[in-house]
């Protein structure tokens, strides 16, 4: 801001004046005002002197200017020592933030939670694991012959065609289920048999029920003298420890390629208890798996003699169950890591 007329015929009289005002900064702010006010370009004080030596008598002038520039040198030094003190300060202000307190509490890290799905899954294999059943894996992307053919799939199923399966290069595919796994355990093993297939399957369907990639569990035991009987025991037992022993279990005839008989698998619904409610279209039952004694041309196709061994094999959904039991509606939810779902399931 310029000088008053006053002050601008004795310089000794600013330099008062800067002296107190520079006492009084304290921040960064003040001196950048402090600066502009006394020595910036357009507007400061130290300027507005100099450009009136024309008007000091020529007396006077050398004098004049002599004390202009003397309250120059004054100003600049002052804001130079200002400068670095509020540097100072502010680099040790800058450390403090950066440091650490040992006398603070522990900051306790923020954990991740497993997934509602992988808990699902665990859970099935443990209670599987006190059956008897050994874990078994494979490839995620498999031929033909593992996922269709050796499974009794006749070649104008609908599970063959592109808007049903995800197919890849040189005649291989996604699978769409994890029964190929028992085909390899069968072409690697003698009977008897008693392994459980979890994993990653895909279908060419993305609905608020069904997501393109989904989990599967599936099992399968083969020996002498095995029957339909130990089919619904073991499942019996296995549903009964994954829901409630109240849990009530009904079969229903269906039909699958590879088992002969077949049927499907429903329980009592866990949110009505079986007295009907929206999650079970007012039925009391829910869908839960499907399941069959393996077809003896399956066998034979693994070179096991289907005169001498019978089998049974089941698969399941743990996705359907995890979202019945933690109450998700919508199985997006469950491959989108949102927080808030983990937070939900483990409180």
């Amino acid at each position: 801001m310029p000088s008053p007329a006053g002050e601008a015929a004795d310089p000794a009289a600013l330099a008062e004046r800067f002296a107190r005002e520079a006492g009084r900064a304290a921040t960064r702010a003040d001196w950048e005002a402090l600066r502009l006010a006394w020595v910036g370009r357009k507007q400061g004080i130290v300027r507005g002197l100099l450009a009136r030596i024309g008007e000091v008598p020529a007396a006077e002038r050398k004098a004049y200017g002599a004390a202009v520039n003397t309250l120059r040198v004054a100003v600049e030094e002052r804001l130079a020592a200002l400068d670095a003190r509020l540097a100072a300060e502010e680099g040790a202000a800058a450390r403090r933030a950066a440091g650490v307190d040992v006398t603070l509490p522990g900051r306790r890290p923020a954990l991740g939670s497993v997934h509602p799905v992988s808990l699902v899954v665990e859970e099935m294999t443990e209670i599987f694991a006190e059956l008897g059943y050994s874990v078994a894996e494979g490839p995620e992307v498999e031929d033909d012959y593992h996922n269709f053919e050796a499974l009794n799939f006749p070649l104008d199923h609908p599970a063959r065609d592109a808007q049903d399966t995800f197919f890849l290069q040189n005649g291989l595919l996604l699978r769409t289920h994890t029964s190929p796994v028992q085909i390899r355990t069968m072409l690697a093993r003698r009977p008897p048999i008693r392994v459980i297939c979890p994993g990653r399957v895909y279908r060419n369907d993305n609905t608020l029920r069904h997501s393109p990639m989904f989990h599967q569990v599936e099992g399968l035991a083969v020996a002498e003298g095995i029957t339909f009987g130990h089919l619904k025991g073991t499942l019996e037992a296995f549903l009964k420890r994954l829901f409630t022993p109240a849990t009530e279990v009904r079969l229903r005839p269906s039909f699958f390629p590879f088992t002969e008989p077949s049927a499907e698998v429903d329980v009592t619904c866990s949110f009505c208890g079986g007295r009907g409610c929206e999650v079970c279209s007012g039925s009391g039952w829910m869908e839960i798996l499907g399941c069959g004694m393996v077809d003896p041309r399956v066998l034979d196709s693994c070179g096991i003699d289907p005169d001498r061994y019978s089998g049974f094999a089941f698969g399941m959904g743990p996705d359907r169950v995890a979202m019945n039991r933690y109450d998700v509606g919508n199985i997006r939810l469950l491959f989108e890591n949102d927080e808030r779902l983990l937070r939900q399931v483990h409180g």
